[in-house]
């Protein structure tokens, strides 16, 4: 069995999937408080009753931006290796992939808005199979990490 990859993502990927984690509940939050508020105005029911939506929301919404970006950033490494790419994400279930480089096509690196506020890029490498990421690495990480993977994949080619 091989070893667990070394690499780990930049620790602002936390935060960055914490705002991200509020943003994407938001509505979902807004709409538990729509029903709260309609249970208790329209519905007749106790104050507790109407209470229900709008606390589930707000745990889901917690868990969401708090607990989820914790341990999807403990999981999440990646090493590049003489011949492959190796991936580890995941939260429950921990997903393992290896890329060797005679597959790969080519590679780049994106940066949201968001990303960019945090100087964090993610490096994408595409294969037949489709895109691979390294999500939200320091720019500079994400350059060397672009540069790197390209300059081995050229090297794959020529052999």
């Amino acid at each position: 069995m091989r070893e667990e990859p070394k690499e780990r993502l930049d620790r602002r990927a936390r935060t960055l999937w914490r705002i991200s984690g509020l943003l994407e509940m938001l509505p979902v939050l807004v709409a538990g408080i729509g029903v709260g508020w309609a249970v208790a105005r329209y519905g007749g029911q106790p104050l507790a009753v109407a209470a229900v939506p709008v606390l589930a929301t707000l745990v889901a919404t917690l868990v969401n931006a708090l607990l989820i970006p914790e341990l999807r950033w403990r999981r999440w490494r990646y090493e590049i290796r003489e011949d492959e790419v190796d991936l580890q994400r995941g939260i429950f279930w921990v997903v393992r992939t290896l890329v060797p480089f005679a597959r790969i096509q080519h590679v780049d690196t994106r940066s949201g808005p968001l990303q960019r506020r945090f100087g964090l890029a993610t490096v994408v490498f595409y294969t037949a199979a489709g895109p691979n990421r390294i999500p939200e690495l320091a720019a500079p990480v994400a350059a060397e990490v672009r540069d790197r993977i390209a300059e081995l994949t050229k090297e794959r080619d020529e052999l």
